[in-house]
C-alpha cells in the first residue's frame, strides 16, 4: 500500500512535506482540520494520539514484523491503536525521517494552537471592540507566520455575521496592517479567503458579495494593492466563484463613482467618523445643552461618542463656548464638573482641555478680546470647585518662549491660512502662487511655516483636501531644504496636533511618504529628518518608520500616489507601459496641431507628476529628431505654470544624455542639439546652471560640435 493512499489529508501532506523541508508555514494553506477521519479508518483518527500523523516507514509490514499481522490479516499497518516506531537497527533505517516526523508533528501542532487561540481573540474582539487588547494578544501568542491566517479566519468570522461584525473586522485589519501583521500576510490571507470562495459559498450564500466587498475595502483602506485582483484573477479556475469575487470587486464596487465613500458606509460607517465630524457633534451637543440645561442628556451624549481620548475637545468647546455666551457661563462649568465627578471626562482630558485653549489664547484674543482675563476666571472658579488642578496648566499670561512670534510671522500664518482655505475651495493652485508672489509671502525662512500649515489644515480634513494638499506642494516647487524644515516643524508640534488628529503619525507619515514619491523630498532626507527624532519611541520616530514602510512596500509609488483618491482614471492603476504609451500619444496629438492648453491639461491629469520627466525626455527626443521646436514651446509653458519640476527636467535632460549613443544612430549631431537646448533650458530656469554636460565634452573635441 502506498504512501498516498489516503491515510493523510492532502492538507496535512503539504503540511508534512513542508516540514520535512523546512519550509516557511505561511508558504501553505492553513488546516481546517475536521473530525472525521480516513474512510479507512475505523476509528475515525489520524492517529493513536491526536493530531499526530500516520507513520509510514520503509519496513515491509507482515505477521511476523509488524506484530499484529498473520495470514488472513490486513496486517500491523491499519492498526490504529499500534504506536509503531522506527528501529534504529533496521538496515533500512533514515535517521532525518524521524525527524522529519517530528517536525510535521511540531508544525501541526503549533498550528492547532493558532488556531484555537486566534478563533478566541476574534470571538472576543466581537464582543469587546477592544482593538488594543486585540493587537496585544495577536502579538503575545507569537508565530508571526501564521498571521495569514488570523486574516483569513478574522473576515470568514465576520462573513457569517451582522454589518457591525463587518465593519469592525475592516477596521481591525485596517489597524494591524505593518504594525503587526506584515502586508504580505494580509495579501496571503485574502489570496486564501479567495480560493476558498467556493466552500465559503455553501455555508454563506452571499459570500461572494460580502467577500468581494471586503477586497474593495482592502484596498480603499490601502492594505491590499489593486493590483491584487488581476492576479488573482489569472490564477484562479475559470467558472470558479473565485472569479466571480474578484470581478464583483472590480466592477461592483471599486469602478462605481465615488467608490470610496460607498464602500466606507457601506456597513454603517460607524468607525470612519472623521475628526470633523466628531467635532460638528461635540458642537451640536453643547449648544442643545445650553438651551435645555439637561445635564443627564448632555452627558448621555458625550459618553454615545465613544472617544474618550478625544474629551479634552469638549472642555476647549465648551470654555469657548462660555466666553462666548457669558449668560451660560454657569450652566457649561457645571456640565464639565458633573462629568468631571462623574468621571465621564478624566482630569488629564481636563487639564488638556485648559491647556490647548491656553495654547491658542492669543488667536483668540482676536475675536475675543477679554478671553486671557474671561480664560483666568474660568481657571479660577474650576479650581475653587475642585475638579482642576492648577499646577498642571502652563501660565495664561506668561506663554512659553516657543510662543512668542514676530508679527511678521504671525501676519504670514493668518494670510496663508486664508490663501489655503480658499485653495480647498476652489482647487485654483496658480491662485495660491500669485498670492504667494504678489504679497511677497513666499521666502526660504517662511515656506517651512506655509507647509507645515498646508499639510495641518489639510489632516484635519477629508481625502479630497489632503489630495489636493500634496499636488500644490508638488507644484510650489520649494527648495528641499524648506521642505525639511516643514516636515521638522510638523513632527515637532505632533503631540499636540494629535489632539486634535487623533490619526496623525498615520496621515503624517503618508504625507511624507506622497513627499517622496511626488520628487518634494528625496529619499536621503528622511535620514536628515529621522536624525532630529529625538526617542525610538516618540510620534516622530513612529511617523518615519511608517513612511518608510510604506515605502518598502510593493508598487509603492502607485499605492501611495493612490492614497487618498489622487491619480486620475478609473482604474485601479497604471502600468508603466501605460503612461509612457499616453505620453506617446499626447506629444504625437500636440506635435500635429493640438492646442496647448489641451496638452498641458493632458499632462496634468496623467496625475503622476513624479513620472513627468518621461514628458520632458520623449518631447527632447521628438525636438531633436524632427528639428521641430514645438514641443518645445510646450515645454516651456509647462515650466512657467509649474507643471513640471525643475528635478522633474534635470532627470528627463538626464534620461536623454544616457541614451545618447542610440541617438547618435538617427541624428548624427545629437549632441550639438542637446547642449545647445541644455543652455536654453538654463536661461528659462527649467535646469539648474549647475546641470553639466561634461560627459559630451569628448564628442565635441573629436569635431561634433
Amino acid at each position: 500500500m502506498e504512501y498516498n493512499d489516503g491515510f493523510l489529508s492532502d492538507e496535512h501532506r503539504e503540511l508534512l512535506k513542508c516540514a520535512s523541508e523546512s519550509v516557511d508555514p505561511s508558504s501553505i494553506s492553513p488546516l481546517e482540520i475536521k473530525s472525521p477521519g480516513s474512510p479507512r479508518s475505523p476509528h475515525g483518527k489520524l492517529s493513536p494520539r491526536k493530531g499526530q500523523p500516520v507513520k509510514h516507514d520503509k519496513h515491509s509490514y507482515n505477521g511476523r514484523d509488524g506484530g499484529s499481522g498473520g495470514k488472513g490479516t490486513w496486517g500491523g499497518i491499519l492498526d490504529m491503536e499500534t504506536d509503531s516506531q522506527l528501529d534504529p537497527r533496521d538496515p533500512n533505517y533514515d535517521s532525518n525521517e524521524e525527524k522529519n516526523q517530528l517536525a510535521a508533528s511540531k508544525a501541526l501542532s503549533d498550528i492547532e494552537e493558532f488556531k484555537k487561540k486566534a478563533t478566541v481573540i476574534i470571538e472576543e474582539y466581537f464582543t469587546t471592540d477592544d482593538i488594543m487588547s486585540a493587537a496585544n494578544e495577536l502579538r503575545d501568542i507569537g508565530h508571526p507566520s501564521y498571521h495569514y491566517y488570523f486574516v483569513k479566519k478574522l473576515v470568514s468570522l465576520a462573513m457569517d455575521r451582522h454589518a457591525k461584525e463587518r465593519e469592525m473586522a475592516a477596521v481591525l485589519l485596517s489597524t494591524l496592517y505593518v504594525e503587526v501583521i506584515e502586508p504580505s500576510h494580509i495579501y496571503l490571507g485574502f489570496s486564501k479567503l479567495v480560493e476558498s470562495s467556493d466552500d465559503l459559498y455553501v455555508d454563506i450564500p452571499d459570500a461572494v458579495d460580502i467577500l468581494a466587498l471586503f477586497i474593495a475595502r482592502a484596498v480603499v483602506d490601502d492594505i491590499l494593492p489593486p493590483a491584487f485582483l488581476t492576479k488573482q484573477l489569472t490564477s484562479l479556475p475559470e467558472g470558479s466563484k473565485g472569479v466571480e469575487v474578484i470581478k464583483r470587486a472590480e466592477k461592483g464596487y471599486l469602478s462605481a463613482p465615488l467608490h470610496s465613500e460607498v464602500i466606507l458606509r457601506r456597513w454603517g460607517g460607524s468607525k470612519n467618523l472623521t475628526v470633523e465630524d466628531v467635532k460638528m457633534k461635540i458642537n451640536n451637543l453643547l449648544t442643545e445643552y445650553v438651551s435645555s440645561g439637561d445635564k443627564v442628556e448632555a452627558c448621555r451624549c458625550i459618553k454615545d461618542l465613544k472617544v474618550p481620548f478625544f474629551h479634552h475637545d469638549i472642555v476647549k468647546r465648551a470654555l469657548i463656548l462660555a466666553m462666548e455666551k457669558r449668560a451660560a457661563e454657569g450652566r457649561l462649568l457645571d456640565l464639565l464638573r458633573v462629568a468631571a465627578d462623574e468621571g465621564l471626562i478624566n482630569s488629564s482630558q481636563i487639564s488638556k482641555g485648559f491647556n490647548r485653549l491656553i495654547d491658542t489664547i492669543d488667536d483668540l484674543i482676536l475675536d475675543i478680546p477679554s478671553a486671557r482675563d474671561l480664560l483666568q476666571s474660568l481657571i479660577s472658579k474650576a479650581a475653587s470647585e475642585g475638579w482642576l488642578s492648577v499646577s498642571s496648566l502652563m501660565s495664561v499670561y506668561s506663554p512659553p518662549e516657543k510662543h512668542v512670534e514676530e508679527n511678521t510671522t504671525r501676519l504670514f500664518k493668518l494670510r496663508a491660512t486664508t490663501i489655503i482655505k480658499e485653495y480647498f475651495l476652489t482647487g485654483d493652485i496658480l491662485e495660491v502662487m500669485s498670492s504667494l508672489i504678489s504679497e511677497n509671502l513666499s521666502s526660504p525662512s517662511l515656506n517651512a511655516i506655509f507647509i507645515k500649515k498646508l499639510i495641518t489644515l489639510a489632516m484635519d480634513r477629508r481625502n479630497r483636501e489632503k489630495e489636493m494638499a500634496s499636488v500644490l506642494l508638488t507644484f510650489l516647487c520649494f527648495p528641499p531644504d524648506d521642505a525639511v524644515r516643514g516636515f521638522l516643524l510638523l513632527i515637532e508640534s505632533a503631540e499636540d496636533t494629535a489632539l486634535d488628529i487623533p490619526a496623525v503619525v498615520e496621515d503624517l507619515a503618508m504625507f511624507l511618504a506622497r513627499a517622496v514619491v511626488d520628487e518634494v523630498l528625496a529619499p536621503s532626507h528622511l535620514e536628515e529628518i529621522g536624525s532630529h527624532c529625538e526617542a525610538s519611541d516618540s510620534i516622530g520616530s513612529r511617523v518615519l518608520h511608517l513612511a518608510q514602510s510604506l515605502l518598502r512596500a510593493k508598487l509603492s509609488a502607485e499605492r501611495i500616489l493612490r492614497c487618498w483618491g489622487g491619480g486620475g482614471g478609473s482604474k485601479t492603476g497604471w502600468e508603466i507601459d501605460d503612461v509612457k504609451e499616453k505620453i506617446s500619444k499626447l506629444l504625437e496629438e500636440y506635435h500635429s496641431g493640438g492646442e496647448l492648453r489641451e496638452a498641458c491639461r493632458c499632462i496634468k491629469e496623467l496625475g503622476m507628476p513624479f513620472f513627468h520627466h518621461e514628458v520632458v525626455k520623449k518631447a527632447l527626443v521628438i525636438v531633436m529628431e524632427r528639428r521641430n521646436e514645438r514641443l518645445w514651446g510646450l515645454l516651456e509653458e509647462c515650466h512657467s505654470v509649474g507643471l513640471i519640476t525643475m528635478n522633474q527636467f534635470t532627470k528627463g535632460f538626464g534620461r536623454v544624455a544616457d541614451c545618447m549613443d542610440d541617438l547618435r544612430l538617427d541624428v548624427p549631431d545629437v549632441e550639438k542639439q542637446y547642449t545647445i537646448y541644455v543652455e536654453r533650458a538654463k536661461d528659462k530656469g527649467m535646469l539648474d546652471y549647475t546641470f553639466s554636460t561634461s560627459g559630451l565634452h569628448h564628442v565635441v573635441a573629436i569635431g561634433f560640435y
